[in-house]
């Protein structure tokens, strides 16, 4: 769960900060902005939550500082979780730990993929088409950033097919890890070997065939590209 406000990095002066972040954070935890999300901008949350630049900022600083959001350069600040598991993870990622994480994703993702085949809804199997024609786009774009952003995108979409709330919520707190296996994999350039195609789980997910689902996310996970 999300640390409580009292244990974020806050200003001393910062009584109206607090009740900022804790504005900010019962949208998140709320779901209007899900994790995954890119929420508004700075100038919009100044607009709808009544308060000053400087406030917004300090607010949305110490949800960074608690891992709750993360800013991307040219692109925004993202949820990327509702607990503080996530910057604990982050410290304990280290290069030699690579083969834990990878474990940690097959946990997940084949677990994921099966319920998901199982519970999966319209809206679902809509997000899921448009999470892996986002990914092809990202690919052909030949551009790193982007191809790993979207792959943890439709990675995440799966999981979320699956309507485990705590799984949901585990899944985003290892997402910073997680997308480290794709761009550790990735290197600096999208080359063909590497590429792995995601149409088979989706396929799989949408004829509610979790055994299949199951087996195509597990072997993502042992091929070269993820």
């Amino acid at each position: 769960m999300t640390p409580p406000v009292d244990s974020l990095a806050v200003p001393p002066r910062g009584h109206r900060v607090r009740q900022t972040i804790e504005q900010l954070r019962a949208r998140i935890l709320g779901g209007e902005w899900p994790v995954g999300t890119r929420i508004p901008t700075e100038p919009q949350l100044v607009a709808a939550l009544g308060v000053g630049r400087n406030t917004v900022r300090e607010a949305v600083r110490a949800l960074v500082h608690a891992g709750v959001l993360e800013p991307r350069q040219g692109s925004g600040t993202y949820v990327v979780s509702t607990d503080e598991l996530a910057p604990v993870v982050a410290r304990r990622l280290t290069d030699d730990r690579m083969a834990e994480v990878i474990e940690v994703r097959r946990a997940f993702e084949v677990e994921a993929a099966r319920l998901a085949a199982v519970r999966r809804t319209p809206a679902d199997l809509a997000a899921l088409d448009g999470a892996l024609a986002a990914r092809e786009a990202a690919w052909r774009s030949g551009r790193v950033d982007e191809f790993v952003d979207t792959d943890a995108a439709l990675h995440t979409a799966v999981v979320a097919a699956a309507h485990n709330a705590m799984l949901a919520e585990l899944y985003a707190s290892v997402g910073t890890a997680l997308r480290s296996t794709v761009a550790q994999s990735m290197g600096d350039a999208l080359v063909p070997e590497r590429y792995v195609d995601h149409s088979r789980l989706v396929a799989a997910i949408r004829d509610g065939d979790p055994a299949r689902a199951a087996i195509e996310a597990g072997a993502f996970l042992e091929g070269p590209g993820e």
